[in-house]
């Protein structure tokens, strides 16, 4: 690693930094930040997209590229398992296993193929041809949206807000859970993920509850680096959940029988509840944000959720002109 990003609002402290850093190594200033690691940041009057674009058509060596778009990364039916079709051969095999570790860096600034990429890396050790026909899906929807990118608002209030979801028994061979969950600060995306949990659950709430519990753990660690940052927040985080029964658990002061196993979950989200960090509101499943990161989605439902994570097109936006 030769490269480093200097973040801060204070230059004299950054020329200091820099100043240091080429006693002890011969660097380069490349000036504002414009690309690194794949990560390409383009400033208008707005703010910053950070996109992957050149990374994305790189693409191209699949020859996807020239194929017709799709309208989503994953088809909603799609169910796939370990033995669905024939299994790749060796070498079909290796290029399956660089396209799924070239789309998890992707995911880095498309939270719209997360649960795609996710889904399909569950069957690197044994790829068959629907796993395959899967990955040729993602790299069409790719195709038809080059310019979707993360786009952090310049003027966008401090308040941080976050959705969480699950999805029950969605595995067709282990019925493991899906949980993900996504956090803004103001109008901009600042982290989401979408994973698959390693246990069991028997109950819809109790995958819920361990969905919020895990979003309650990525917010109270975003605070902490907010307040190293020095960038003021409004402390009341909002926490959207589309469980009644989640979030009943979540305000009983009494564990009972059905709850006792995810107890320390139900510590921690109460814990935070009581110091003030979070307040729970319900929000109906038909705008649950986050439904985008726990399942595959009809076209029209897709649409609709990609367009809350406030991704944006950034050939329209440069339009409006970059500094």
């Amino acid at each position: 690693m030769d490269d480093i990003v200097l973040a801060g609002n204070d230059d004299e402290e950054i020329a200091h930094i820099t100043k240091l850093l080429d006693q002890q190594f011969i660097i380069k200033n490349l000036g504002d930040l414009t690309y690194f690691l794949g990560l390409e940041v383009a400033r208008n009057k707005s703010g910053l997209h950070i996109s992957q674009r050149k990374y994305t058509l790189d693409l191209h060596e699949t020859g996807m590229l020239d194929c017709a778009p799709m309208p989503t990364p994953m088809s909603h039916s799609s169910r796939l398992s370990s033995t669905d079709s024939v299994h790749l051969n060796e070498e079909e095999s290796s290029t399956y296993h660089r396209l799924i570790g070239r789309l998890i860096y992707l995911t880095n600034t498309r939270p719209d193929i997360a649960f795609s990429v996710n889904n399909l890396s569950q069957f690197i050790s044994s790829p068959t041809k629907h796993h395959q026909q899967a990955v040729f899906c993602i790299l069409r929807y790719i195709k038809g949206n080059l310019g979707s990118r993360i786009f952090l608002h310049k003027n966008s209030n401090n308040e941080l807000r976050g959705y969480n979801d699950s999805d029950w028994a969605t595995c067709s061979e282990t019925k493991k859970f899906v949980t993900g969950f996504a956090v803004f600060l103001g109008e901009s995306l600042i982290s989401w993920k979408s994973k698959k949990q390693p246990t069991i659950s028997r109950s819809s709430s109790e995958t819920e509850y361990r969905a919020l519990a895990t979003t309650t753990c990525e917010i109270q660690w975003l605070t902490y680096i907010l307040k190293d940052l020095g960038i003021p927040y409004i402390e009341l985080v909002i926490l959207y959940c589309d469980n009644q029964s989640a979030i009943h658990i979540a305000s009983n002061q009494v564990f009972h029988e059905q709850t006792k196993h995810i107890e320390i979950d139900c510590y921690i989200v109460r814990e935070k509840i009581n110091v003030g960090l979070l307040k729970l509101l319900p929000i109906t499943s038909s705008m649950q944000t986050v439904d985008i990161l726990t399942k595959p989605l009809a076209v029209s439902t897709f649409t609709a959720l990609k367009s809350n994570l406030e991704m944006q097109n950034i050939y329209s936006q440069l339009e409006g002109g970059v500094s």
